[in-house]
């Protein structure tokens, strides 16, 4: 999986890790019980502070992602708590619905979006 960092990018560096090693789930570039790179390794290959590292790292495993192993490092471990998942996403669209309705996006385009979206992982 490769990581690409916009350091000119609003967005927080360590979000921006954890967004992409999201994504990497997703797209089944990376699998459950695959081994993430060690927090000193990520930070040589992106060139950010090992503290990123471990911020990002930190946050995934609290949302269920991944598992810290002392032996194997980070590990991806896809929690399976679908109820909560579905309420924490619900809360995240409320606001990326409520932008998109100030725009006059439709929920038709938004439906097409979201099919598109699924359908970029499911061919992947």
């Amino acid at each position: 999986m490769m990581i690409e960092i916009d350091f000119n990018s609003d967005e927080a560096i360590y979000m921006q890790l954890r967004n992409q090693i999201i994504m990497g789930i997703a797209l089944s570039a990376v699998r459950d019980g695959d081994t993430l790179p060690s927090v000193r390794k990520l930070s040589e290959q992106i060139g950010v502070n090992m503290h990123t590292v471990n911020k990002a790292y930190a946050v995934l495993k609290q949302e269920g992602f991944i598992q810290l192993d002392r032996r194997k490092g980070a590990v991806i471990a896809v929690s399976e708590d679908k109820l909560q998942a579905l309420e924490d996403m619900k809360q995240q669209l409320r606001m990326v619905l409520a932008r998109g309705y100030c725009k006059n996006i439709t929920r038709e385009e938004v439906h097409k979006l979201v099919d598109e979206i699924f359908h970029e992982y499911e061919t992947e």
